[in-house]
């Protein structure tokens, strides 16, 4: 039998857990001799980022396991794994991604779900070994894979939708850090009037208090959208 071989990169800012999806494409290896990986880790979005590029102008990605919960890349662009997955279907579009996340909240699953639409889905609090070759296996078989918390909560979906882009991300973001509003015109391409309409409209979403910008920061985290 002919053998394949898969180029892999795991993109996650924990080295333990980088080694277990390590160890689970290995598995499969052993189980299947015909079946090969070519893995590559990145820890970081930078990292991450520039292994992505360089694959499209080369010999391309098949699967990439992606966290979301990734410190920003240096310049600001790439603010978390979400932003990462929106870049791999824009440069690879074949390339088949795998989330794993510890967010499992309904709310920022929907989100992660629309803008990345990603092949599989999993919580990292299900991961065990079984269900890391599973879901492996499955996406490669051309199945979409979503582990058992994923689909409780498709079965509890509110009916309340966050749909916050990359600018509501990027002010709620640099709100954190503590950049002050008249800055902000400097970094996000947006006027100073702007950019307060859309933090009343995100306070009024967050259902937090007109003043109160440390909750609204607080709720955001909560949620997982910083």
């Amino acid at each position: 039998m002919k053998e394949k071989t898969y180029k892999v990169l795991i993109i996650d800012d924990h080295p333990i857990i980088a080694d277990a999806y390590k160890s689970a494409f290995e598995f499969i290896s052993l189980e299947k001799p015909t079946t090969k990986f070519e893995i590559s880790i990145a820890t970081n979005c930078d990292d991450a980022i520039e292994i992505i590029e360089n694959s499209s102008k080369n010999t391309g990605i098949d699967i990439v396991f992606l966290d979301i919960s990734l410190p920003p890349s240096t310049d600001g662009v790439y603010l978390s794994g979400e932003d990462l997955g929106v870049r791999i279907n824009q440069l690879l579009p074949k390339c088949k991604i795998i989330v794993a996340t510890t967010f499992n909240d309904n709310y920022r699953i929907q989100v992660i779900l629309k803008n990345v639409n990603p092949d599989g889905f999993l919580i990292k609090n299900d991961i065990n070994k079984e269900e890391l070759v599973f879901s492996i296996k499955t996406v490669l078989d051309g199945s979409p894979y979503y582990s058992k918390s994923v689909l409780e909560l498709f079965r509890k979906q509110a009916s309340i939708d966050y749909k916050l882009d990359k600018i509501d991300r990027q002010l709620l973001y640099e709100m954190s850090i503590g950049t002050k509003m008249k800055e902000l015109p400097k970094i996000i391409p947006m006027s100073l009037a702007g950019l307060e309409k859309r933090k009343k409209q995100l306070k009024t979403l967050f259902k937090v208090k007109e003043n109160d910008d440390r909750e609204l920061i607080l709720k955001a985290k909560e949620k997982g959208f910083i």
